[in-house]
């Protein structure tokens, strides 16, 4: 396994036999909250695994105990002039960006709080699993301002417009419970085990195609929302982008040969 830090706050681990790579959020003392510094930092990482042709799945983890990430820095925020504010918002905004369009999938690990800005990151990956300390919510309107790093947009795609109103209009926060009921959560396990699940989902995953992976990203995530025919058109442009490819090939002769792929890439 090799380590590579994205400023002080981003660590990236890549797990060199399952083309498995892990960002983590390494700023324990402040519990993850994400400053400008940290923003750039998150962005800068998902650029360059999303440049890494090796890497086929992302697990998004953390390094404190108590919080997978509570949010933006509002102490850091406190300080700020309005002029201030509106230069960060970029910095913000290519961080949630980043995890959001990373092209292979991606995997929150939560435990503890995951609240604001830490919600949205998990809310950026295409699969969340937490453990039963997981505490979710998007408070945003109880400090005056609204989810601004997707929440508006990503939590209704996953529990439905009413159930995001009101989650958003109370600010309430959702246990992991009630989080696994309502489809927040995709996966709940226990109390420790979230990043040992998420490492084993994205192991399992990363065994697939990487062709393959990467284009039935861009084809679930570019057909959301459309209308079926749309949907359909999205589909199969993806389709078309592997069914040539030497992944393909290699799929099929694999399977007729009973035996493991030895994935090409490309």
């Amino acid at each position: 396994m090799s380590e590579e830090r994205f400023g002080e706050f981003v660590l990236v681990r890549r797990h060199e036999r399952g083309h498995v790579a892990e960002l983590v959020l390494d700023r324990p003392k402040a519990m993850n909250a994400v400053s400008t510094e940290m923003a750039r930092s998150i962005a800068g990482a998902c650029a360059a695994l999303g440049e890494d042709r090796d890497v086929r799945a992302v697990v998004l983890a953390s390094s404190n105990e108590r919080a997978f990430c509570v949010g933006a820095d509002l102490k850091e925020r406190n300080s700020f002039s309005d002029a201030d504010l509106v230069r960060q918002r970029p910095v913000a905004r290519a961080a949630y960006t980043g995890v959001l369009q990373l092209p292979v999938p991606a995997i929150a690990a939560v435990h503890g709080f995951a609240l604001g800005g830490g919600c949205e990151l998990a809310l950026s990956c295409d699969v969340i699993v937490a453990d039963r300390t997981a505490v979710m919510g998007l408070p945003e309107v109880s400090v005056g301002v609204i989810p601004g790093g997707g929440g508006t947009q990503l939590l209704p795609r996953r529990v439905g417009s009413a159930r995001a109103a009101e989650l958003i209009f109370t600010a309430r926060r959702v246990e992991a419970g009630e989080a696994r009921e309502i489809g927040l959560v995709d996966e709940l396990v226990e109390e420790g085990r979230d990043r040992e699940a998420a490492l084993a989902m994205a192991a399992r995953i990363a065994g697939n195609s990487p062709v393959g992976l990467r284009a039935a990203k861009r084809a679930l995530r570019l057909g959301h929302g459309l209308d079926l025919p749309a949907g359909l058109e999205v589909e199969d442009a993806a389709w078309r982008s592997v069914a040539f490819s030497g992944d393909r090939a290699e799929g099929v002769a694999a399977f007729n040969e009973r035996r493991r792929p030895e994935w090409p890439g490309e």
